[in-house]
């Protein structure tokens, strides 16, 4: 592939110059600070009454303030609003080029459309990826603050671990959501997508089928679900399936329209 190297550093130079980076940083942040805000509310209602965190009437989760609580909560936001953040990080990405109406200018330039768009897959994994560190990190210190009981070292490495590999298949699942952004021109389409597919998933695990849907299955492993190989082989299938046909799009589309 030709060019591949500066057409990510030309991402990542878009990526810098934009505030979605800023916008998504911040959405992470929120996973860890209410997972740490839902903690000092089990480890003392009344304080948290007292100080106002929640009304009198408010009527409490079960729970226990600790460290797998504590990080079972954090893979389970990350299950799901990760999914939406994930998403528009993919769409932006991809749509950008069409709501800047640059996408003609891009392909001017001598780098092949494959090269481009690994570029922007690339580019997606490791923004992803910093994020994941960054909520590592944050989450840590918040736990720490917290002062949440001692636990085995093991203990807290497993449910990071979880976190991890959450946030991984949730990032496997978008690729479908970006082959929308590059055939629908835009953010909208694939954001639509993206909450049209995190709907169903939440039906489809009711009903008992979520092992067996792509968006169902990062919520599911992150409740400890006892998952078979079949749940991993489809998120896998997912995520090849979008960046194929991602990749077909921009080598058979006419991107002049």
């Amino acid at each position: 592939m030709t060019n591949l190297v500066p057409a990510i550093w030309v991402e990542l130079f878009k990526a810098r110059r934009s505030k979605v980076p800023l916008l998504t940083g911040l959405g992470f942040l929120l996973v860890p600070i209410v997972g740490g805000l839902f903690m000092v509310i089990l480890k003392d209602p009344e304080f948290a009454r007292h100080v106002g965190l929640i009304s009198a009437k408010a009527q409490l989760m079960a729970g226990v303030a600790d460290w797998p609580t504590y990080l079972e909560l954090l893979a389970q936001a990350i299950a799901i609003g990760g999914l939406i953040l994930f998403s528009l990080i993919g769409s932006w990405v991809f749509g950008r080029e069409y709501s800047d109406r640059t996408v003609k200018d891009l392909l001017a330039l001598p780098t092949s459309r494959s090269a481009i768009v690994l570029a922007k897959f690339v580019v997606i994994a490791l923004w992803s990826a910093a994020l994941i560190v960054m909520i590592t990190l944050v989450g840590l210190v918040i736990g720490l603050a917290v002062a949440l009981p001692q636990v085995p070292g093991q203990v807290i490495l497993q449910g990071w671990i979880t976190v991890a590999l959450t946030a991984g298949l949730a990032i496997a699942c978008i690729t479908p959501i970006i082959f929308f952004a590059s055939a629908g021109h835009g953010y909208l389409p694939p954001m639509g997508v993206a909450i049209l597919a995190i709907f169903l998933a939440q039906i489809i695990a009711i009903v008992g089928w979520g092992e067996f849907f792509p968006w169902s299955i990062p919520a599911l492993y992150s409740q400890g679900e006892n998952l078979g190989n079949i749940s991993y082989l489809i998120v896998i299938v997912t995520a090849l399936a979008g960046m194929a046909a991602t990749f077909i799009w921009w080598e058979m589309a006419d991107q002049n329209h």
